[in-house]
């Protein structure tokens, strides 16, 4: 199993606008080979901001690699502009092997 995360400090103020670009969008997930499931969490409050990320669990690194790669993977992306003033931060990905 290999898990991609992308994490994203958001501003406290625009916390809603954040969540609803994504319940808006459409990934281009569902079909895509070794794609298992996608989900946004929601995490630690801060004062200003609070943590959001998206994971998404695939088979294997190779099927998160070919996804990457993929017309579907610029379809989804595409026109997909969030707003600048969202972000505390600089949006992080972390990636990571299944080693249990």
């Amino acid at each position: 199993m290999f898990i991609a995360m992308n994490r994203f400090t958001i501003k406290n103020e625009c916390e809603q606008a954040f969540v609803t670009m994504w319940k808006q969008r459409d990934s281009y997930l569902d079909g895509v080979e070794g794609f298992l499931s996608f989900h946004l969490v929601r995490g630690e409050e801060q004062e200003r901001t609070t943590l959001y990320a998206t994971h998404t669990m695939w088979s294997s690194e190779a099927d998160f690699q070919n996804w990457v790669k993929s017309a579907a993977f610029k379809k989804a992306h595409q026109g997909l502009k969030p707003n600048p003033e969202y972000f505390a931060a600089p949006t992080k990905l972390e990636l990571f092997t299944a080693v249990l």
